[in-house]
């Protein structure tokens, strides 16, 4: 896709603005993406070199934690805000290999995001696709296509992959993942990946990048991470960098924390179960 397509993509989409969705898919090598978008991933690497292995490792992480949920947690539905354009080995892949029955209800603002998952998604029963906005959570909650998917009397999987670090202080994030996680039953769990702020040269380079090119993009201290859970419980390893998380498989070697690469200390991830 290209800007002078424009005329061509779905109502609600224009493709001289740069978005979240599409940016990630131009960071890790996607098609689904304007000139604009491939511009921002552009001013991603220059702020930070290794920003395309950024997007990957998040990728990554997202995968080994939907392994973790399905197959160590035994969850059997997965709530994915912001899930961002498809790409090889989406939730419902992960997911639905280790038991066909797991349903996925994906959610994301961005039309193009509906659009391409309408048609990877049309065969799929066990999975559907919302369009809607993580800063308004009840929305999410009361959408009746949610409603009519997810069972909010067994434990759900709800994931905020990448998002929540775009959520600003004013708009209360730890009360949007409060919000939706009220809602949910006992056995459920919240998995997030987030940006630390420990004073990493690194860490800054990408928050800057992110608000350069899409208006926000925020780094937190690690405190700030951990209250993202809720005070719920974690799964070990706890609130982790990606390189050295592995809750799915915890016999996998770790790292020690001076090895890491300065783009290996920019995002962390957690897994917590609400009691």
């Amino acid at each position: 896709m290209t800007d002078a397509d424009q005329g061509t993509l779905p109502p609600g989409v224009d493709g001289t603005v740069p978005t979240t969705a599409r940016t990630y898919d131009a960071l890790l090598g996607g098609s689904e993406h304007s000139v604009a978008d491939q511009q921002a991933a552009e001013i991603f690497v220059r702020h930070i070199p290794q920003a395309r292995e950024c997007a990957r490792d998040n990728r990554d992480a997202l995968i080994r934690g939907v392994r973790y949920l399905v197959r160590e947690a035994g969850m059997e539905q997965l709530l994915d805000i912001g899930c961002g354009l498809p790409t090889q080995q989406n939730t419902h892949q992960v997911a639905q290999e280790i038991n066909p029955a797991v349903r996925v209800a994906y959610v994301d603002h961005d039309p193009m995001v509906r659009v391409h998952g309408e048609a990877l998604l049309a065969a799929n029963e066990s999975t559907t696709l919302v369009t809607a906005d993580l800063r308004d959570p009840e929305g999410i909650l009361a959408h009746p296509d949610i409603r009519s998917f997810i069972d909010f009397d067994r434990p759900v999987g709800l994931m905020v992959i990448g998002m929540i670090m775009q959520i600003s202080d004013d708009e209360g994030p730890d009360e949007i993942l409060e919000t939706l996680m009220d809602a949910l039953p006992s056995g459920s769990h919240l998995f997030i990946t987030s940006w630390p702020d420990t004073g990493h040269p690194a860490q800054r380079a990408l928050s800057d990048a992110c608000i350069e090119t899409l208006g926000n993009g925020w780094i937190r201290p690690v405190t700030s991470l951990r209250a993202h859970f809720l005070d719920l419980d974690l799964v070990a390893p706890g609130l982790e960098y990606l390189a050295r998380w592995f809750p799915e498989d915890p016999d996998t070697p770790v790292r020690a924390l001076s090895d890491l690469e300065p783009h290996e200390r920019t995002q962390m991830a957690g897994i917590a179960r609400k009691p």
